[in-house]
């Protein structure tokens, strides 16, 4: 069995899903590893991964909706506020969704259905850089 590691960074232009599925897969496919699992780590708190829909675009703004009514930026329901009034609604969001997602690798390609596709999740209103580490195992 073969082991491989990456980080990549991606910039986010503010709140959303922003999809990272193709740079993930061009990195999975130049591994040479044919069958294993890929797993990717947002290394960040306020921030998350998720597999969606990336057909229909209706369906990352009524997710993008229903977390801001979920988790509203109201600085009077929280403690923690010194760093803006999105960053505590930011570290809950992230705490209700993932940080770690696990993807199959068949024949060289992430094993995706066919309308799925990863996603970074930014729940700060503010551009960021951030770090996905990638590790895939297999032969």
């Amino acid at each position: 069995m073969r082991q491989t590691q990456q980080t990549i960074t991606v910039r986010t232009p503010g709140q959303g899903l922003h999809e990272v599925t193709g740079e993930i897969a061009r990195w999975v496919a130049d591994q040479g590893i044919e069958q294993g699992l890929l797993t990717v780590f947002c290394q960040h708190t306020s921030a998350s991964l998720t597999i969606q829909e990336n057909a229909d675009p209706d369906v990352r703004a009524d997710l993008e909706s229903f977390f801001k009514r979920l988790v509203r930026e109201d600085p009077a329901l929280y403690r923690h506020t010194v760093e803006g009034p999105d960053d505590m609604p930011a570290h809950i969001r992230a705490a209700l969704t993932a940080v770690s997602l696990s993807v199959p690798v068949t024949a060289g390609r992430l094993a995706l259905g066919t309308w799925q596709g990863i996603y970074l999740f930014e729940h700060r209103r503010g551009q960021h850089q951030r770090r996905l580490a990638l590790h895939l195992a297999g032969d």
